[in-house]
């Protein structure tokens, strides 16, 4: 008889091939377990409860919850949840805010079956699975200053082409404390120009791509 303790995963993605796909490397391996397939974040929320997995491999971006929200709601419950990111977005902000939140390992969709095997096995045993690339911009980002939310605010309006003047409009403070919080975000992004502290910030995963 095979007594070999199976890990439990739970795996949330908005996609749906997506998850087909991650389910059909998983179930290559016996000594993982697929119980069960999410398909947005509060679903992924009230499964993991339900279902008390070992492991949650969770996108980062999905509907109703994205993988930063149901990770900080999962390790208030349990603040030893065992949650690996698996995502397209590899920006040093999507990556900073994610291991902030609790997540015990990050990947992007570009690396190998095998490597998400490993990350699984070493989170299900206790550890984390970061690569030394993601671990390399988690350092450069903590030495970055933050935004602060109105920065945030700014930045975002900034990013569709509103001018200062609307900014101010919109946001109903003055056209000189814009003028201030464009030129803060131009110095914390290290930009030169409004341009480029929006690509700066896409990069970093501090805005949406366009």
């Amino acid at each position: 008889m095979n007594t070999r303790i199976r890990t439990r995963v739970l795996v949330a993605d908005d996609n749906r091939l997506t998850r087909l796909g991650i389910v059909t490397v998983l179930e290559l391996h016996d000594d993982l377990e697929v119980v069960g397939q999410a398909a947005d974040g509060a679903q992924a929320v009230t499964m993991w409860r339900e279902l008390k997995p070992d492991v949650l491999v969770v996108d980062l971006k999905m509907p109703h919850l994205d993988g930063v929200q149901v990770t900080t709601q999962l390790c208030k419950d349990d603040q030893n949840a065992r949650i690996l990111v698996l995502t397209h977005y590899d920006g040093d902000e999507n990556i900073f805010q994610a291991l902030r939140a609790g997540a015990r390992g990050y990947l992007t969709k570009d690396i190998e079956g095998n490597e998400l095997v490993e990350a699984i096995r070493a989170l299900a045993a206790g550890g984390r699975f970061i690569p030394p690339e993601i671990a390399s911009r988690v350092a450069d980002r903590a030495n970055r200053p933050e935004l602060t939310p109105r920065e945030q605010q700014v930045l975002e309006r900034m990013a569709v082409g509103l001018t200062n003047k609307e900014i101010a409009q919109e946001l109903d403070i003055s056209d000189r404390t814009i003028g201030v919080y464009v030129g803060n975000i131009l110095s914390k992004l290290e930009a030169k120009t409004r341009t480029e502290a929006v690509t700066v910030a896409r990069k970093r995963g501090l805005l949406q791509p366009a």
